[in-house]
């Protein structure tokens, strides 16, 4: 099996050490892993994951603190599933791994009607098994492979259709206080991330499921952004910006700014700190 391409173009090299550096920086801005830490790695054969475990392999090999990783990819039981593909990939890699065989598909197909999106009750069925596995093993993290269009576009379909300003965070604990959630790749942008899987010819493994529900709400989403990026370029990266430089106060949320005890300060002096004196 072919893990890399063979030598690397330069330009390939440059964009590992960019995507390398944006992880590494959210990383260490998040307080995403630290000494001992040991790190369920969700893999499921798209190319998010498969960048995202190649590069905590990189940034570990390097890192000033000691941690562990586990590859571990949830069989949800799809019809023609191409079982062996991840555990070939890895077994060539020398990375230890865990496959979880869980019939979520039968589920998913048995209660969400024909024709209506299946991926937020298979996200929340395939989270159960993965969080119920660290727990029970003993992983303290759980690395998921989001990037920061992943976060943008959640964040623009929380706004349109659910009414709340909310995302993807970079760094999360699950309700249950069990599970830290990080996701490493939360400042890479996802058309680096393609670029760079076609480079690395990673044995890409195609949802079935719910990769051909083309009208569904996310992919509307997407598609609007690239339509937004194509016609004024850097507004995407302005957006993601955003989200990192939040004024509650400017916002209408009662539980993060208490607007009923603002107050002036009091009568201001005219002869001090005036424009011109």
């Amino acid at each position: 099996m072919t893990l890399v391409a063979s030598k690397p173009s330069n330009t390939v090299r440059r964009l590992q050490a960019r995507l390398r550096s944006l992880t590494g920086k959210a990383i260490e801005e998040f307080g995403m892993i630290e000494q001992g830490d040991r790190i369920m790695v969700c893999l499921s054969g798209g190319k998010d994951s498969y960048a995202m475990l190649d590069l905590l392999l990189s940034l570990r090999r390097a890192a000033p603190v000691d941690f562990e990783l586990l590859a571990v990819n949830l069989d949800q039981k799809q019809p023609g599933f191409p079982a062996e593909v991840l555990p070939d990939y890895l077994r060539a890699l020398g990375v230890p791994f865990t496959v979880i065989e869980q019939d979520t598909y039968s589920v998913v197909k048995r209660v969400v009607p024909e024709g209506k999106t299946m991926c937020g009750l298979c996200s929340r069925l395939r989270r159960g098994v993965l969080y119920e596995f660290a727990a029970t093993e003993g992983y303290n993290k759980i690395a998921l492979g989001h990037h920061a269009d992943d976060a943008m576009e959640t964040l623009l379909l929380n706004l349109f259709f659910a009414g709340r300003l909310k995302s993807m965070p970079p760094k999360l604990r699950s309700d249950d206080g069990r599970n830290i959630v990080i996701r490493p790749l939360a400042y890479c942008r996802e058309r680096d991330i393609a670029r760079y899987a076609r480079a690395m010819q990673y044995p890409i493994i195609p949802c079935t499921l719910c990769g051909s529900q083309r009208n569904m709400q996310r992919q509307l989403v997407k598609t609007m952004l690239e339509e937004w990026e194509s016609r004024h370029p850097g507004r995407i990266e302005s957006v993601l910006a955003a989200m990192k430089n939040v004024a509650p106060s400017h916002l209408m949320d009662r539980e993060l700014f208490d607007f009923r005890e603002l107050a002036s300060l009091g009568p201001v002096d005219q002869g001090q700190n005036q424009p011109g004196y």
